[in-house]
């Protein structure tokens, strides 16, 4: 399922946060979307998962205008994990998860036999399964941040949106994410600040920068040092992973007095 932001703004008190962004994100792909603090990027992606209304331009979802879905048809072909995610109560994981399960059944529907080995099987794929029967407060950030992003997953959407999934996550679970994200053949919108993974795990990258998209393209394409310069104010070196060949970037700090 193919995923078009057309001309897409979104203002509020006069002020533009997100200016006529046009991106495509095709069938199976994962796009970063990757920029400096406030350049709109998450702005733009809760107009994806309708949080937000776009004040102008369209969100398409195989060529059809997102807002011509009802909330349950939307809900069923894209899913999100947001920044803002939060749980109040104290479900157990295993409750939290299935809720992921909610635009799939009728009323007060009670999960079946397939919903119940959903669950456990996108637990058992995040690392998460020993901690099926604990309370979510209970988690520390990172174990929490992978519970929603199972959430997500067991939604079994077709289109996955996620604003900073790798929040909190050491090194090893960043890496066993984004690899899956890879390989699940979903289509994927995904905000990423460290431009090294973002590298790594998408086949295409977007830059915003205050609120407009200034560059679309490959990783190779899109990172190279004078875009690191102008965009996120720093000085980099772009060179090649030894083993895939993806670019990697290598910082320079300004020295110690």
């Amino acid at each position: 399922m193919e995923l078009a932001l057309d001309g897409v703004t979104f203002a509020l008190d006069g002020k533009t946060l997100v200016r006529d962004l046009s991106l495509r994100v095709g069938t199976g792909q994962v796009v970063g979307l990757v920029g400096p603090n406030g350049s709109g990027k998450s702005t733009a992606l809760r107009c994806v998962y309708r949080a937000l209304r776009p004040t102008g331009g369209t969100v398409l979802v195989d060529g059809r205008d997102l807002t011509s879905l009802t909330l349950r048809e939307s809900a069923r072909a894209v899913a999100a994990m947001t920044q803002d995610s939060s749980v109040d109560l104290d479900f157990t994981v295993e409750e939290v998860v299935a809720l992921g399960r909610a635009p799939h059944l009728r009323g007060n529907g009670i999960p079946g036999v397939r919903e119940r080995e959903l669950v456990t099987g996108t637990l058992a794929r995040l690392d998460i399964g020993h901690l099926a029967r604990r309370g979510i407060l209970t988690l520390s950030g990172g174990e929490r941040q992978r519970v929603l992003v199972a959430r997500a997953l067991v939604q079994e959407p077709e289109i996955l949106v996620l604003d900073e999934p790798t929040n909190h996550l050491d090194i090893r679970h960043q890496i066993e994410l984004l690899s899956l994200l890879r390989g699940s053949g979903l289509t994927v919108l995904v905000v990423l600040h460290d431009l090294n993974l973002a590298a790594a795990a998408c086949d295409r990258l977007a830059v915003l920068s205050q609120g407009r998209l200034v560059a679309a393209g490959t990783p190779e394409d899109v990172l190279t040092a004078g875009l690191l310069r102008e965009v996120f104010g720093v000085r980099a070196e772009v060179v090649r992973h030894p083993r895939t060949g993806d670019p990697q970037l290598l910082y320079a700090l300004t020295p110690r007095p």
